[in-house]
């Protein structure tokens, strides 16, 4: 491979997968479609872990992500023609497993490239009863890997933004104390780490452009750390201010977005249009990182089972009551059985489906046996002996594994953090200096650098007549999980729009429009500089996606409910042409 050029021009840095399972192509797209420095790929996730941990429990020789390793049959070429290096964390919880079998095929296909791998991540031994425990790392580990020559570097458990602010550091030869730069490529990172979110994949106003294939996104890194949001050209959808700050508020917990390396402030992020499918961010100032890592945890929490009813045409609660009140002797001793009705059906319907509700039980038990088939078997014995029009979406199952995850903090000096070099060499990755606390702000010396004050908090709501409308005629909003806790970002496009909801979307109105988090803390975090909130949900996903606690257990809806509830909402800042649903 080509050997890195002086740092005198701008990082080129792509994304190519945003999760294990995204589309198959993109690396091949990414290689093809324009120039690159390096290529990242983002395959871990909460529930992946867990994913990977049973695959493990089968084959110890397993815990990677398999898909990309066929992925490299082609790619792995196509980068070593245009000296792209590749980094992602697909890894999982074997990199050195995955970094081998990258040799294997590398000699199978005859290119010669060099591989390395960074691990430590891995503390399931200190964790009992786990299936995972893995510490989120940083970057540090990518960038000796670089440095060392590594034309391809596998990970573990990084953090998702550590996949840009490492070959970043390598890039500009950053320090660990460059916590301005180190922020904006974090900053940066969290932009790409999800791909087609960043070009109008999930985008509250797709309507308004061509997202039926969105192209996969690239950051032009500055040695300052500000950087340009981009995609190839000639890919589909879109990057926007709009998009980009779907993206930042995207699974994130409050103004300081802590990592292994360095605390970026979010509440200095600023955006700016740099033209066509061109978003610059800047103004990202950082603050040292905190003396922990966080710790995903990941365990196998008991069995679950599920039966969904078909309720058609009258009576819908009257028939949800019967077949509860049927139900309710073979639910006896059960842990936990949830019942929740769907009230998908229309009065007067044109349609049998339309005419239809779904009543949904979901049972679990650390026992299989008393969620399995025998208790499925019991709600389909009712079939003829129930309500008018019986019948259910599935034939009865049985039992299936559910996992939890759990975060836990760790001293970040006692993780061994390791790059294993091209030649085999292990190099072990010291901490950087940190705060004695996490969030504790900015340390000493620090607190005079203030956040951008470009928009103020608030203003007062504009004065006027208002429409009752649903608020995603004016807002956006994007949504998520992190474990048990979810977090809605919700923003809108004009200062004007920005002094309405800063002062009406309170946390009070945010529970009264979404009255499922009433039994839940929530925290509203302002970020003027983006017009918008952030609001964070603690437990509202129980013990994580894969307990599949909620009807959307990771929380990517709750966004989209939002913005279909009612309120009023100044006239003059509606569209003319207000979203589907909106009253008169």
């Amino acid at each position: 491979m080509t050997p890195r050029p002086p740092a005198d021009r701008p990082l080129r840095i792509g994304n190519a997968s945003g999760f294990y399972g995204d589309r198959f192509d993109a690396l091949r797209e990414m290689l093809t479609g324009g120039p690159l420095d390096v290529l990242t790929g983002d395959y871990l996730a909460e529930l992946t872990m867990l994913i990977l941990g049973r695959d493990r429990l089968k084959n110890p020789d397993l815990g990677y992500a398999k898909t990309f390793l066929r992925q490299l049959e082609e790619g792995l070429g196509l980068a070593h023609e245009r000296g792209v290096r590749i980094v992602a964390n697909a890894g999982g919880l074997n990199p050195a497993g995955l970094a081998d079998a990258v040799r294997v095929l590398a000699a199978k296909v005859g290119v010669p490239v060099t591989v390395a791998h960074v691990e430590g991540d891995d503390l399931t031994p200190h964790e009992d009863g786990a299936l995972t425990a893995n510490a989120y790392l940083g970057g540090a580990g990518i960038t000796a890997c670089l440095r060392a020559g590594a034309d391809v570097v596998v990970t573990g458990r990084v953090t998702d933004a550590a996949l840009v602010s490492g070959p970043a550091a390598w890039w500009f030869d950053w320090t660990p104390d460059d916590h301005d730069r180190l922020a904006g490529a974090v900053v940066a990172g969290h932009v790409l780490e999800c791909g087609t979110q960043a070009t109008g994949g999930n985008y509250a106003f797709f309507t308004a452009h061509d997202v039926r294939r969105p192209g996969f996104p690239l950051a032009e890194i500055s040695a300052d750390g500000s950087a340009v949001i981009t995609k190839h050209p000639g890919t589909g959808g879109t990057v926007s201010v709009g998009t980009v700050t779907a993206q930042l508020l995207y699974e994130t917990q409050g103004v300081r977005y802590l990592g292994p390396d360095v605390t970026a402030r979010l509440d200095t992020v600023h955006l700016s249009e740099d033209g066509p499918d061109r978003v610059r961010i800047s103004g990202v100032l950082g603050e040292p990182p905190p003396s922990t890592l966080k710790v995903g945890v990941t365990r196998i929490g008991g069995w679950r089972n599920e039966v969904v009813f078909v309720l058609t045409g009258l009576d819908i609660e009257a028939k949800a009551a019967l077949v509860r009140t049927q139900l309710s002797d073979a639910l006896e001793g059960v842990a936990t059985a949830d019942w929740t009705l769907a009230r998908t059906d229309h009065e007067d319907a044109p349609t049998q489906e339309t005419a239809s509700a779904l009543l949904r039980l979901v049972v679990r038990d650390p026992s299989p046996d008393r969620v399995g088939r025998a208790l499925t078997s019991t709600a389909i014995e009712l079939a003829l002996g129930s309500y008018p029009g019986f019948h259910v979406t599935t034939p009865p199952g049985p039992a299936q594994p559910y996992g939890t995850f759990t975060s836990t903090l760790t001293p970040a000096a006692e993780v061994p953090h390791t790059a294993v070099l091209p030649n085999g060499t292990r190099l072990s990755i010291s901490a950087p200096p940190a705060f004695e606390e996490r969030g504790a702000g900015r340390s000493p010396g620090l607190e005079a650098a203030p956040a951008f004050e470009a928009r103020p908090f608030g203003g007062g709501a504009p004065a006027g007549p208002t429409t009752r409308a649903p608020l995603g005629a004016v807002a956006g909003a994007r949504s998520g999980d992190k474990g048990g806790d979810a977090n809605v970002g919700v923003w809108v496009e004009s200062d004007e729009a920005w002094h309405w909801l800063h002062d009406t979307l309170t946390t009070e109105v945010f529970q009264d429009l979404l009255p499922e988090t009433r039994p839940h803390a929530v925290r509203r975090h302002p970020l003027p500089n983006l017009r918008a909130l952030n609001f964070t949900i603690t437990g509202i996903l129980g013990a994580g996606v894969a307990s599949g606690h909620r009807f959307d257990p990771q929380a990517k809806a709750l966004g989209e409910w939002l913005r279909a509830r009612h309120l009023d909402i100044p006239t003059h800042l509606l569209p003319e042409t207000a979203p589907e649903g909106t009253g008169p």
